[in-house]
């Protein structure tokens, strides 16, 4: 179902893909959007048990699309670091595919929400607070991965 990867010599071990989702901030998500077309939209995630998670507005591009289509893609990229040739970069990047669900559940919710606040707020106390301030005006959608795979680039 899932192409393999061309340069599979690049390829990283999916511990590898596991610790770029954990540990880095944001990723690009890849809808069908109107008319069709994708949709590409920057966000903040959280990865726990093999699902990447993103808060949404009720209403908007993004939720309509995940709304309509369940399948989408995940990309995050590492920070690149520069060769020893002064010029070119070393870099990873990892893409997940799989299918969105909306969460309607409030204790999942609240939950999923938890997960993503303790990994941008600076405390647990801040991400509690924004939880009841926000919750009932924001949506959140899960990525139920399904296939994923992480590469090594020297780009040059």
């Amino acid at each position: 179902m899932f192409r393999d990867m061309r340069r599979f010599k690049q390829q990283l071990p999916q511990e590898e893909c596991e610790r770029i989702l954990r540990e880095n901030p944001r990723g690009v998500l890849a809808v069908l959007g109107d008319d069709d077309y994708p949709y590409a939209v920057p966000l903040n995630f959280v990865f726990a048990d093999g699902c990447i998670c993103f808060h949404s507005a009720l209403t908007g591009h993004k939720i309509e699309a995940a709304r309509r289509y369940e399948k989408a893609s995940f990309c995050v990229t590492e920070q690149q670091e520069r060769s020893d040739d002064g010029w070119s970069y070393y870099w990873k990047s990892v893409i997940a595919f799989g299918r969105l669900r909306e969460i309607t559940d409030e204790a999942e919710k609240t939950e999923k929400l938890r997960l993503l606040g303790n990994k941008y707020f600076p405390t647990e106390e801040m991400t509690e607070s924004d939880i009841k301030k926000n919750a009932a005006r924001c949506a959140v959608l899960e990525l139920k991965v399904e296939h994923m795979t992480a590469k090594r680039v020297h780009e040059r």
